[in-house]
């Protein structure tokens, strides 16, 4: 479901890397709190666990521990060990209530998908379950040994002569749009890390696929509507009863190659196999399907652009990903021109929603705009607002996670500068209600398809 929802619905929340000084703008024109890393500890990952359990039981869990350490580094069993102590390592708070333990040991004992490397993967799910932000949306560079291989799977598909001509060199991907799904990879791995280590398994298993039930009312608010956004979204499912229906999560058929070269080619700073199979799992579902990790585009139904997701593709996405019913808050008033001309409400009720909805240990992932000379909206991108504090002055902070800021640890950003700047955010619906008007997620991605073919007549 989305909020009161406008024409910027259209506009692609990328990545503010493909204007590279709006980065360093973003952070120069706030020099008091805006952009500045946190050092605060605040991440305390079994804040989120029920039925907390910190000491291995059974024979089963101490033989599959005991292995684990077995084929682990000496920094991997650091961070298995406060895993285990802090209540993490034995969370089975996943689909099919499997254990972060029972999952990593899966991958490393269990074949994985060619090209792929048990014992590295093992580590990058550890390290990434450990420190969430860890987790970037930066492309890797294709070497030679693997440009070959690249252009031929991009080539498989395009017929026409300039297709093939800039098929040869679009596989070079600069600037990532892919910050929503490295966003939602992000809230699984702080929020559900059993959930984020099963995903782990599965994409990289040879089957490279994963199968989640969920329930037809976190869709919509009656099943007929729920089953038009999964036949919209061309996710394939198998529904059970009229309550819920199992989906299949899987990549494009080209992330395999990303995720081969990521293995062997990993630069610093880079994504791991684990967000290459991750983030493109992600585009898939919000792009219908149509998403090519090679070239870090898309097509689809619903977006005119080739790149990145709307806000109606995100909300969708993070729903059938966390199986609970989100609802996209539209708080800045966008007219034909994409030029920002007011707000759907005063920023007081805005920060509200946000703070209510952290005190209630939800993290909110938000889409803000950068503006030109004339208000016009000229980049869009999505980060995490993972807490918040306030500064000496009593000011509020709100302490954040960007996967496109070469940064693996939160920045902060004060209130003044962030809530003017936030076009949306992912929020449960008992905190806006009675604030604002809410249209179905259905009913909005119709209105959009419906308004794509009309033009398109």
């Amino acid at each position: 479901m989305v909020g009161s929802v406008n024409n910027i619905n259209q506009y692609n929340y990328n990545t503010v890397s493909a204007v590279a000084p709006a980065r360093k703008d973003l952070v120069k024109k706030s020099p008091v709190t805006a952009g500045q890393c946190s050092n605060d500890v605040f991440f305390k990952s079994s804040s989120n666990v029920a039925n907390l359990r910190t000491e291995l039981v059974s024979d089963d869990e101490k033989a599959k521990y005991t292995e684990i350490l077995k084929f682990s580094d000496k920094n991997t069993r650091k961070q298995l060990e406060l895993l285990l102590k802090n209540g993490v390592l034995l969370n089975n708070n996943s689909n099919d209530k499997s254990t972060v333990l029972d999952n990593l040991h899966k991958i490393l004992t269990t074949p994985r998908a060619e090209g792929l490397d048990a014992k590295g993967l093992l580590r990058d799910t550890i390290a990434t379950i450990s420190y969430p932000f860890l987790i970037t949306q930066q492309f890797g560079d294709i070497p030679n040994s693997y440009r070959k291989k690249a252009v031929e799977a991009n080539l498989s598909d395009k017929t026409n002569l300039i297709e093939l001509y800039s098929g040869k060199n679009d596989i070079d991907v600069v600037n990532s749009g892919t910050c929503v799904a490295a966003s939602i990879e992000f809230n699984l791995a702080e929020k559900m890390p059993a959930e984020f280590a099963r995903f782990a398994e599965g994409l990289s298993s040879p089957a490279m696929s994963v199968a989640k039930r969920i329930k037809f009312n976190n869709l919509a608010d009656n099943t007929l509507d729920a089953v038009w956004l999964l036949n919209a979204f061309e996710i394939p499912y198998e529904a059970e009863d009229f309550n819920s229906v199992v989906l299949k999560f899987a990549p494009d058929k080209n992330a395999i190659i990303r995720a081969q070269i990521q293995t062997t080619d990993k630069d610093p700073l880079e994504r791991s196999p684990i967000d290459v199979l991750m983030q493109s799992t992600f585009m898939q579902v919000g792009s219908q399907q149509s998403y090519n990790s090679l070239t870090d585009t898309r097509k689809g139904k619903f977006n005119q652009s080739d790149k990145g997701l709307i806000e109606f593709e995100k909300t969708f996405t993070e729903s059938v990903v966390e199986d609970k019913n989100k609802l996209s808050i539209t708080y800045q008033t966008v007219d034909d021109n994409a030029r920002l001309v007011g707000y759907e409400t005063d920023f007081d009720t805005i920060k509200r929603h946000l703070l209510t909805a952290l005190d209630m240990g939800e993290n909110v992932i938000i889409g803000y705009t950068q503006v030109d000379q004339n208000n016009v909206i000229i980049n869009g991108h999505e980060i995490t607002i993972v807490g918040y504090k306030y500064d000496p002055q009593g000011k509020l902070v709100f302490i954040c996670n960007d996967t496109d800021d070469n940064i693996q640890k939160p920045i902060e950003y004060s209130e003044d500068y962030l809530l003017p700047k936030i076009h949306h955010a992912a929020l449960p619906e008992s905190i806006v209600e009675g604030d604002l008007d809410v249209t179905p997620n259905w009913v909005e991605g119709l209105k959009i398809y419906k308004d794509m073919k009309n033009k398109a007549a």
